[in-house]
Order: C-alpha cells, then structure tokens, then sequence
C-alpha cells in the first residue's frame, strides 16, 4: 500500500483530569502516562471553568529552568510576574512564550473572580545550547497576532507560516513552532502544510473533525499526534475551533524533575541546588 501524502491521526489522546499551581483544575494531554511527550513537546494543558474554585489559586511562585513555557488565553484575563521584574497580564486570545532559559521564578494568577477563565499552557523543550541562555518573553495581545481569513476559515498564525505566506508573530529559529488557532466553517475543508521535519499535533476546542484520507474523528477536547505527510487536510462535520501545533524535535536526552527539564540528572540536581541557595535566576 503506497504510504499517504498527508498528515494522517497517529494517536487519539483524551487527556487526564489534574490539578496544578494552587488547586487549579486542568486537563493534562500531554507529559501523562498516555503520551509522556513529543518532541519538542513536554506538557500540554487545558483549563477551563466558570466556577472560581476551580482556579481563583492561580499558579503562584515557582521556578523553571531549561525550557519555554507558552499560556494562550480563550477567555479571561491571567496576570504575571517573574524574579527579573516582568510583569503583565494575558487577556483573552493573548499569548505569552517565555523562555525561562538559565532559570526564572514566576507566578500567574487570575485577574478576575467571577466569570469564565480558559485558555492553554504548552512547554517546548530548549536544545542543550540554550537551556542556560537569559530569560526573555514574547508576549502580544489579541490585535498584534496575525490573522489570515480563507473562504471558509480565519487562521490566528500566533507561530510559523502559512502556505499562503501569513507569519506568526513569535520568533522561535530553534525548534521552528507552528501554533495556530483555526475556525472551520461546518463542512468544510481546510489544508495546509506542516513541514515533514516536525512533530504536530491537534487540539479540538469546539467541534468535530475528520482528519486525513483515513476520515479519523476528532471530538471536542481531544488531541490526534499527527504522522508525517506533505498536506495537513481536515473537515468539519460542524462549525469548529481548533489549534494546530507543531515544532521540530531536537533529539536529545531529557531529564526532567518537576519545573526544570535538562539534558542530564547532574544538571537537575544543579538546578535544584541554584533553587534552594537563591541563585536560579
């Protein structure tokens, strides 16, 4: 059988129910035991709720090193600070992509107690190179994100580019990240292309999607790994939301301990050591 020229569903992931920072209810779908990672990828996170005990703790204080961290917001407002004096608040279908690089210790808490908060937090792994480089952010609110409008979708290109030539506004040469946020009209078509070299995968929002020339569902709340193809094709069997991402894996060995990710156990242990002496950032 001739293999497909498009990206077909590797794995169907339903996440599991956790909980993070200071009680803060989410759907863990990647770095669980269904999918521990995929390369560049370490953690993918949902949250979502109308009910303020389900997030009113926020993420309060603590530390990475060696990796970047990337919250996208649906609904809500997320304020943060860090131990280098940044500080700011993500509002809805905002991003921030910080690179906590040699270390950073921050908090993200709600700027709102009632009401519906939700949005995604995604960890992209930093090669050995770059895991100690400065911290930095990139950070934009809705009106800076590109947006690309097709007959029958709208693209938000928050990273990488189109293949009709819309650039994202994130900077990233490493791992070279495509994430973008997609809205397809119910039975309609929409394709693009996700470079043979990467690691993709897509998050259902709202909706439902036929994936490939194999017609896989997606539901709503799911994740499908993608397999390498040269044409990313979907359908929606109804009015659909959804983020595709991908991002090229760096092939290296990971160590990872709580919020630091390096590529030995000698490295992790130095950074738990920066931690406690007051060194990390």
């Amino acid at each position: 059988m001739a293999q497909s020229t498009k990206n077909e569903v590797k794995q169907l992931i339903n996440g599991i129910k956790a909980s993070d920072g200071d009680g803060v209810q989410l759907t863990r779908l990647i770095g669980n035991a269904e999918l521990m990672q995929l390369d560049p990828f370490l953690l993918f996170d949902a949250f979502g709720s109308d009910q303020p005990q389900d997030y009113i703790g926020g993420f309060p204080p603590h530390p990475h090193r060696g990796f970047e961290t990337v919250t996208y917001m649906l609904a809500g407002k997320m304020r943060h600070q860090d131990s280098v004096g940044n500080s700011g608040v993500i509002t809805k279908d905002g991003v921030q992509w910080m690179t906590a690089g040699k270390g950073i210790i921050h908090s993200e808490m709600p700027e709102q107690e009632q009401g519906l908060l939700a949005g995604f937090q995604l960890w992209v792994n930093l090669p050995a190179k770059d895991k100690m480089t400065a911290p930095k952010y990139q950070e934009h609110s809705e009106d800076n994100i590109p947006q690309e409008t097709r007959e029958f979708s709208t693209v938000k290109v928050i990273a990488g580019v189109t293949k009709q030539g819309t650039t994202g506004i994130i900077d990233n040469k490493t791992t070279a990240p495509l994430y973008w946020d997609i809205k397809l009209n119910k039975q309609q078509n929409f394709s693009d292309v996700i470079p043979s070299t990467h690691n993709g995968f897509i998050y259902v929002i709202n909706g439902e999607l036929i994936v490939g020339e194999q017609q896989t569902k997606v539901a709503k709340g799911q994740i499908a790994t993608l397999t390498t193809g040269k044409m990313f094709t979907v359908n929606a069997t109804q009015d659909s939301r959804f983020l595709l991402i991908a991002g090229k894996p760096l092939n290296e060995p990971v160590e990872r301990a709580g919020p630091f990710v390096m590529n030995t156990r000698k490295e992790i242990e130095q950074a738990f050591a920066d931690y406690q002496h007051g060194v990390l950032a």
